[in-house]
């Protein structure tokens, strides 16, 4: 179970992944998590730093998907018009029909999509399961869906790290 729930990279954050290690492991997509990796849980707010890394990730020609288990666009869109890159809500992560579907969207090779997410149970385990490349971040706040602190006991039991050492190399 250990390694099926073992993430190929970890970074402190999403603003810590450098596009070019991306182009340089063959990453053309991104599937992504919305809550607490690109904003704070049921939050809209976005910061400077995180729409310039959307920029430059962009203009490294890197497509992007936000495949979310939020139930509703309203907010998902939201956020996805601000950065200008496709969604997917209601994803049910994770099945592995949610990240088909994002990668459907980004109509990318699987062999070229990375998963960013905060989770080890749902973005990791759900990128694993799929051969997807997986990179976990911390997340963003302390906030949280009730559902994802259960998670987050489990996380530790499993022996999820507070520290990340692990990066892209060539």
């Amino acid at each position: 179970m250990r390694g099926i729930l073992r993430p190929d990279f970890q970074y402190e954050m999403l603003q810590d992944i450098q596009a070019e290690d991306l182009q340089a492991n063959g990453i053309k997509g991104l599937i992504l998590d919305l809550d607490n990796t690109i904003t704070p849980w049921n939050d809209r707010t976005l910061t400077e730093d995180v729409i310039a890394w959307f920029k430059k990730v962009n203009d490294a020609g890197i497509k992007a998907c936000i495949v979310s288990n939020n139930r509703g666009p309203e907010r998902v869109s939201a956020v996805a018009d601000v950065l200008e890159i496709l969604y997917v809500y209601r994803a049910k992560k994770p099945q592995k029909k949610a990240f088909l579907r994002g990668i459907r969207v980004l109509d990318i090779p699987e062999s070229e999509v990375a998963v960013i997410g905060d989770q080890l149970f749902t973005d990791v385990f759900g990128g694993n399961k799929l051969g997807l490349k997986t990179i976990l971040v911390s997340p963003i706040a302390q906030r949280e869906f009730p559902g994802t602190k259960v998670l987050r006991f489990m996380e530790r039991l499993v022996g999820r790290k507070a520290k990340y050492t692990r990066t892209i190399k060539s």
